[in-house]
């Protein structure tokens, strides 16, 4: 797993299984430190069929992390997985973006669950 520290406010882990990357972010999120995140989550990244997130540890997430989140769905399954925080929750529902993600209910179902296709 390769581990990324944005100071003492954020952190990302990655690894991958196969086609699937799991991110787990923890902490706050915001224009100032999505640098790994985005590295995290290249919708250019080669090999990679679905992006699963771990956000259960996300405190605060801005715009600019939303718009990282969003990039690679547009033409691959990005699953939320696990309990997602409130204040998160809130950014997507106010946002409409919660319709670009796919849930599960953990990491590991989200690995493996069938993404209903994007629709048009």
């Amino acid at each position: 797993m390769d581990r990324h520290d944005a100071g003492a406010r954020s952190r990302v882990e990655t690894r991958s299984d196969g086609d699937v990357r799991v991110v787990v972010m923890a902490g706050e999120f915001d224009m100032d430190n999505v640098a790994d995140l985005r590295t995290a989550m290249d919708p250019a990244a080669p090999g990679v069929a679905r992006f699963v997130l771990d956000v259960a540890g996300v405190t605060f997430a801005d715009s600019t992390a939303l718009s990282v989140l969003l990039q690679p769905a547009l033409d691959r399954p990005v699953v939320l997985a696990g309990t997602v925080p409130d204040r998160l929750a809130r950014l997507l529902e106010l946002t409409g973006a919660e319709l670009a993600f796919a849930t599960a209910p953990s990491v590991a179902e989200g690995m493996t669950m069938a993404v209903p296709p994007r629709r048009a």
